[in-house]
């Protein structure tokens, strides 16, 4: 297999649970070496049971090397793989680095190219950089919770991690440029992201309908906040989305639901009005939808230039056509699990692929060879066994 184009890279995973594994997998999948610091345990039950699906999905294309950061032999081990990589990414309490010698400014001195990354609840500093970060918590002071769910429900959080996940996107992606301006300045720098500033990031419009025009947006359920009639629509067999934002679209959506005279009444003839009748018409439309089965109504509306889909369960998004095409799933030979199939990449370079390579490892099944690399000898890494510091 072709090398990936971050084959030259390597990273030190310092990582645990999901929004750090998450940005250093965006790294391992495109090729950068990867070796994951365990503790001389393994990290089993920190982002679920080693062979379990979560923990087997986050983890692939690295290796492993168990070490007792601890221990000042295991520190002396980290900091010769720092003087010979290009990144270090963490996501220890903003404290806990500092108290074990292995923060941005400790392994500069060590290498000044490095690029540091760190992922924290709330951010490095301020009131409250010593707060444990969760996923949840971030949802919730971040606004996620309060527009999610349907109108009058109470808060609602989303059903992905996704103030974890784009904490760790946005970390890989901050990694990625402080990578491209080191080429030109020649050294590395620190990066940060935080669960709480990604969530916040990740609301996009609708936090700007209160910074910009100091609306409160509220709870809208199945429904689109501002393009209506956009949501959910019960048909003979289940139910599918419609969205049809815009009056251009609208008078499509109401051509192909056989009715025309949809678009010119004026309840809901403009945006404003279609807004300020939501309910009655999204009920107009519904009562049209119940009539024909999901698949015709999906058939009908897309041929007419309305963007209208299905609403699968888990297994149905991997039966489908469409998602089987993208190819966005691989499967890798697992030495206990056998083939596991894991979610991969959401873009496509012409040129150079990512790949899944390798399944997660086993605790320290690299520890070994990724000493045997730094130079030690078969001796010293029993020794260095003996004393629990691998």
């Amino acid at each position: 297999m072709t090398a990936g184009p971050l084959a030259r890279f390597k990273v030190i995973d310092l990582t645990r649970v999901r929004a750090g594994p998450t940005a250093v997998r965006q790294l391992a999948d495109w090729g950068a070496d990867v070796i994951k610091i365990e503790s001389p345990e393994g990290d089993a039950g920190l982002g679920g049971e080693r062979h379990g699906p979560d923990f087997q999905n986050l983890h692939r294309n690295k290796r492993s090397l168990t070490l007792n950061l601890k221990a000042p032999e295991g520190l002396d081990i980290l900091k010769r793989l720092v003087a010979q990589s290009d990144v270090v990414v963490e996501n220890y309490r903003p404290d806990v680095k500092f108290r074990l010698g292995v923060d941005y400014e400790s392994l500069k001195a060590i290498n000044p190219r490095l690029v540091y990354a760190s992922i924290s609840g709330f951010g490095q500093d301020g009131p409250y950089r010593d707060r444990p970060g969760f996923d949840q918590i971030a949802q919730g002071m971040g606004g996620l919770m309060s527009i999610t769910g349907l109108p009058g429900q109470g808060p609602v959080r989303v059903g992905i991690p996704v103030a974890d996940l784009t904490a760790g996107i946005f970390a890989a992606m901050g990694i990625l440029v402080a990578l491209l301006e080191r080429e030109e300045s020649g050294l590395g720098q620190w990066v940060t992201s935080s669960l709480l500033g990604a969530q916040i990031a990740m609301l996009d419009f609708q936090a700007a309908r209160w910074t910009i025009g100091r609306e409160v947006p509220e709870q809208a359920g199945n429904n689109h906040p501002t393009s209506i009639p956009t949501g959910v629509f019960q048909t003979a067999d289940g139910y599918i989305n419609i969205a049809a934002a815009g009056n251009d679209i609208y008078r499509r959506c109401c051509d192909a639901l056989g009715r025309p005279d949809l678009a010119t009444n004026p309840l809901y003839a403009t945006g404003k009005a279609r807004s300020d009748n939501r309910d009655a018409l999204n009920a107009e439309i519904e009562a049209i939808t119940k009539g024909r089965t999901s698949a015709d109504w999906i058939e009908a509306l897309n041929k007419a230039g309305v963007p209208s889909g299905p609403i699968y369960k888990m297994n149905e998004v991997f039966d489908d056509p469409q998602v089987k095409h993208l190819g966005i799933t691989r499967s890798v030979a697992h030495k206990v699990l056998g083939d596991v199939e894991v979610i991969g990449q959401a873009i496509e370079l012409s040129r150079t692929p990512w790949s899944v390579r390798s399944a997660t490892p086993e605790a320290g099944e690299h520890t070994d060879a990724v000493l045997a690399e730094l130079g030690f000898g078969a001796d010293d890494i029993a020794a260095l066994r003996a004393k629990k510091v691998v």
